[in-house]
C-alpha cells in the first residue's frame, strides 16, 4: 500500500512517517529528499534560482513518474497537493492522509525552523500565524480531498496506522 501523507509545512508528515514506516515495516520516502537529490540542490537554493512555478513543475514530474516501492509511507512537500493534478493523482495511486494542525500550532512548530522554508524564512510572530492561516485557507481546498484527515496533535504511528486501517 503506497500512503501518502499531505498537510502543512510542521504539521508532522516527515516525523510521523519514519514512525509509521518504522511500525509498519514499510519504505519511507520524503519527497522533498528525493526532489533535493535529483536538482542536486536544497530546495530553498532551487526556490531562489528558478522560482515557485518551476519548482512545482519539477515536484509534480518527480510525484508522478517516480516508481514507488509497493508499501512506502510517502511525505509531501506542503504544497504538492495543490499544483496541477496532483492530489486527484495520489487518490489514485494510494491512500492519502491529510495530517491537520491549527494555524497557531503551525507557527509554533515553525518559529524555529524557518530557514529551511522559503515561504516563511522572514516571518515571525502574528505575521507568521496571519501568513499560515491564510495559505491555509488556500491549501485546505486541496487536502481535504484526502481520503483521511487526520489531527497531528499528539500523533502516534500506531493511532495513525489505527485511523488508516493499516494495522
Amino acid at each position: 500500500m503506497k500512503v501518502f501523507l499531505i498537510g502543512f509545512m510542521g504539521s508532522g508528515k516527515t516525523t510521523i512517517g519514519k514512525k509509521l514506516a518504522n511500525y509498519l515495516k514499510y519504505e519511507f520516502i520524503d519527497l522533498d529528499k528525493l526532489i533535493e537529490s535529483k536538482a542536486g540542490m536544497s530546495i530553498v537554493s532551487y526556490f531562489e534560482l528558478h522560482g515557485e512555478e518551476v519548482f512545482r513543475e519539477l515536484e509534480q514530474d518527480i510525484l508522478q513518474k517516480t516508481e514507488f516501492p509497493e508499501n512506502v509511507i510517502i511525505a509531501t512537500g506542503g504544497g504538492a497537493p495543490c499544483f496541477g493534478d496532483n492530489m486527484e493523482w495520489m487518490n489514485k495511486n494510494g491512500l492519502v492522509a491529510y495530517l491537520s494542525l491549527s494555524p497557531k500550532a503551525l507557527a509554533s512548530r515553525l518559529e524555529h525552523s524557518k530557514t529551511d522554508r522559503p515561504l516563511i524564512r522572514h516571518l515571525k510572530g502574528e505575521e507568521l500565524i496571519d501568513f499560515i492561516s491564510s495559505k491555509l485557507k488556500e491549501r485546505e481546498l486541496f487536502y481535504n480531498q484526502a481520503k483521511y484527515v487526520v489531527s497531528a496533535s499528539d500523533l502516534t504511528a500506531e493511532r495513525l496506522s489505527f485511523y488508516l486501517n493499516l494495522g
